[in-house]
């Protein structure tokens, strides 16, 4: 797409860039909302796994699958052979690695005998402590052409709090 970067970056404390993230994301949401333009159009972190149901594909974290569970439009015996699968990698949490994540992923869909559990992050050469980040700077130039008052200081936040990582 036209004026995106997609960029990796580093952190040290994973719930920290986690934070940070969300409030970057409500600042620029809100902006959005309000002119139509958004700066970060997306967000892949190490453990992001994608699931293909009825509805679409959804997006979780390796350690969340029994969160999610109850919304996913899966058949049961899908459900229970995922369950399965995912609980081994939580087990495994402490030394699990991207690779790691690639593989029980591969072996899922195998189990599964069709392809509908995604994983990217190994692929773009994620690791723990790392996010894969999608800006739009034509949405950011905009922005900062046309905020004034209170949006401009939300905006110039969101900025210096995503200048951190970048």
């Amino acid at each position: 797409m036209g004026g995106t970067i997609s960029k990796i970056v580093h952190f040290r404390d994973e719930e920290e860039f986690l934070d940070d993230m969300t409030e970057i994301m409500e600042r620029f949401t809100y902006l959005a909302s309000r002119y139509g333009h958004n700066p970060i159009e997306g967000i892949l972190l190490w453990d992001y796994i994608g699931i293909q149901d009825e509805e679409g594909i959804k997006i979780f974290r390796v350690g969340e699958f029994p969160y999610f569970e109850g919304t996913l439009k899966l058949d049961l015996e899908t459900l229970r052979v995922m369950e399965r699968y995912f609980d081994e990698m939580e087990s495994k949490w402490d030394e699990l690695r991207v690779e790691d994540i690639a593989y029980f992923v591969e072996m899922l869909n195998e189990a599964l005998g069709r392809e509908i559990v995604f994983y990217e992050a190994y692929d773009l050469g994620l690791d723990r402590d790392t996010a894969y980040i999608i800006l739009n700077l034509v949405s950011l130039h905009y922005l900062e052409s046309v905020l004034d008052g209170k949006d401009r200081e939300i905006f110039e936040e969101a900025v210096q709090m995503l200048m951190k990582y970048i």
